[in-house]
């Protein structure tokens, strides 16, 4: 794994942000009409893990209160399939455009075993309060936003509030 930050090649170039947005407004868009729901990822990703604990204990997750609602068939819901689709779509457009590498972004100072255990931690953390919430960032901020609702705009103003507050806090480890 390399640690330094990949560059995009020359002559390469990331999309227009406006122009990404636009069409990921038309998915939304379309979730609603054809689904009658927005977008979001916690849902499918809790799905795919109640699946998986399902096949070593299979007892356990029907009796579960949150997993044995589900009933045998947790991956049939359609946040299973908006996942498993993101994350394929996502490697294939980085495959496209060649910037599909490795790397352990991190400051020069800051080494890199703790940056990934830092960053596994982060993601423990943010899987558990998502479905704590019962929802993601994802599905608060573009679903809810989408909608106008009160509790996503208040969301979305303390999702950027605590990000600049972080990021003030920690930009020392970053100071390269």
């Amino acid at each position: 794994m390399d640690d330094a930050i990949q560059k995009p090649a020359a002559g390469r170039t990331h999309w227009n942000p406006y122009v990404a947005g636009m069409f990921l407004g038309l998915v939304l868009v379309a979730s609603y009409v054809i689904l009658g729901a927005g977008l979001g990822a916690s849902g499918g990703i809790a799905r795919i893990a109640a699946y998986a604990e399902s096949l070593v204990a299979p007892e356990h997750v029907r009796g579960s209160a949150y997993f044995g609602a589900w009933g045998d068939t947790p991956l049939s819901y359609y946040l299973v399939f908006m996942f498993v689709g993101t994350v394929f779509d996502g490697y294939l457009s980085a495959l496209l455009a060649r910037r599909q590498h490795l790397v352990v972004e991190r400051g020069a100072s800051f080494a890199r075993s703790k940056r990934l255990w830092l960053a596994l931690g982060g993601g423990v953390l943010v899987g558990f309060a998502s479905r704590l919430a019962s929802g993601c960032t994802s599905g608060q901020a573009l679903a809810g936003g989408a909608l106008l609702l009160n509790g996503s705009l208040l969301f979305l103003v303390s999702l950027f509030a605590g990000g600049y507050a972080t990021a003030w806090l920690f930009r020392r480890q970053w100071h390269d």
